[in-house]
C-alpha cells in the first residue's frame, strides 16, 4: 500500500532527511586515508544521537551498524569494521538512515579517499547526474518506470551498468515503503507518481557488468567482475511540477570543497 503524506508530514521527513545530511557532511570530514570504517561509525552514530535522533539502519532486520560503507567494488550495504581501513585511491559509499519525531530520513554519497583515477572520478559523476536524471521525472503524474528510464538511460550512454537486483523504494514511518523504484526501466510504465508519495532514488552504477554477489556475512554486495561501484541517493517528496527534493548533497560539497 503506498501512503500519501500530508504537508506537516513531509516537513517531519524533510527534518529527519536534512539531518542525514548532515551526517554524511559530517562523516565527510573524517574520510581520509588510514581512518576505519567501523571508526566513521561511531562518529556517524554520536552525532545523529546528539541532534535528538536514532540510527535508522542500526538493528533493521538484524543489520548490526548505524551506517553502511562500501568500499571500490562493494555496491551496498558494506558492514563497518575497526579492520577496513580505508586507503589512498579508495572510494567508499556511505549509506546512513535516521529516525527523528517518527519518520525515517535516508541518503547515500560516494566519497573519494584522498585522489582517485580519473576513470572512477568519472563513474562517480555520472552516477550523480544520473540520480537528477532521474528526480527530472520524479513529478505528479509520470510514472515510475520514467525515473528507471532517465537514469538507465544516462548511465548506459556514458558506458555503465545498472544495477537491478537491488531499488530505491517509498519511505515514510517505515524504511521501505511502496513503491519500488527501480534504475531501470520502460518510459510510461509502472505506478503512477502523485503529490504527497515520498521515494528515495538511490543509482548504483558500475563500471564494469551489472551481475553482483552477495557476501559471507550476508549483508554487503559487491560487483562480481570486482570492478568499482557507485551509490548516490537523495529522499523526493513527489509534487507538482518538480520534485521537492528532502535530503540534499550540499552540505557534503561544502565540506569537499573546503
Amino acid at each position: 500500500m503506498i501512503y500519501l503524506k500530508t504537508t506537516e508530514e513531509i516537513e517531519y521527513m524533510r527534518e529527519s532527511n536534512l539531518l542525514v545530511s548532515k551526517t554524511l557532511a559530517e562523516i565527510g570530514k573524517h574520510i581520509r586515508p588510514g581512518i576505519s570504517t567501523g571508526e566513521l561509525d561511531k562518529i556517524a552514530e554520536a552525532f545523529i544521537l546528539d541532534h535528538d535522533a536514532v540510527p535508522g539502519f542500526k538493528g533493521y532486520q538484524g543489520y548490526p551498524a548505524t551506517l553502511c560503507t562500501s568500499v571500490n567494488s562493494q555496491v551496498v550495504h558494506g558492514i563497518p569494521s575497526n579492520e577496513i581501513i580505508l586507503k589512498e585511491g579508495d572510494i567508499v559509499s556511505v549509506d546512513c538512515g535516521v529516525v527523528k519525531n517518527g519518520y525515517y530520513g535516508d541518503t547515500a554519497f560516494t566519497f573519494a579517499v584522498g585522489e582517485i583515477a580519473p576513470e572512477v572520478k568519472a563513474l562517480m559523476r555520472t552516477t550523480r547526474e544520473a540520480l537528477w536524471k532521474g528526480i527530472e521525472k520524479a513529478v505528479d503524474g509520470q510514472r515510475v518506470g520514467d525515473i528507471g528510464h532517465a537514469v538507465q538511460q544516462y548511465a548506459e550512454d556514458h558506458g555503465y551498468t545498472v544495477v537491478r537486483e537491488l531499488v530505491g523504494h517509498g519511505l515514510g514511518k517505515r524504511m521501505h515503503e511502496e513503491p519500488e523504484v527501480p534504475n531501470y526501466g520502460r518510459r510510461g510504465t509502472g505506478v503512477k507518481l502523485k503529490k504527497g508519495m515520498v521515494i528515495c532514488i538511490e543509482p548504483m552504477i558500475n563500471m564494469g557488468k551489472r551481475q553482483i554477489n552477495q557476501g559471507a556475512d550476508g549483508w554487503t554486495i559487491s560487483t562480481a567482475d570486482q570492478k568499482p561501484s557507485a551509490h548516490y541517493e537523495l529522499a523526493i517528496a513527489i509534487d507538482k511540477g518538480e520534485a521537492d527534493v528532502l535530503s540534499t548533497f550540499d552540505y557534503i560539497d561544502e565540506i569537499i570543497k573546503n
